[in-house]
């Protein structure tokens, strides 16, 4: 059997990112969404990344993505790295899957 066709057999194990060609955020300030530290002004970071987050087409997918995979940085979904923390910290205690079912409630 030719190597190339194992490999064929073999799922990718991390979560597809397709959904982020979609992203409403795609266009914007990369700055916006991983500022250097969210200890300066972060309600103005925290407003202006939320209010492209509401609206976007693929938000659940996005938050679902980051609190999955533990994605320690930036704003996804809507949310700070602190409030992804909180979202895993207590699907953890409640023991529930983390699904994008059990997010939509965010």
């Amino acid at each position: 059997m030719n190597i190339d066709r194992q490999h064929d057999n073999l799922s990718d194990p991390r979560p597809s990112l397709r959904w982020t060609a979609r992203a409403a955020c795609q266009d914007s300030d990369p700055n916006l969404f991983f500022p250097l530290t969210w200890d300066r002004q972060p309600a103005q970071h925290d407003a202006l990344a939320r209010r492209i987050c509401l609206d976007c087409p693929v938000r659940l997918p996005c938050l679902t993505w980051a609190v999955e995979t533990g994605e320690p940085d930036g704003m996804w979904g809507g949310t700070t790295p602190a409030e992804r923390r909180r979202i895993r910290s207590t699907h953890e205690q409640q023991g529930y899957a983390q699904t994008g079912a059990d997010l939509r409630e965010v």
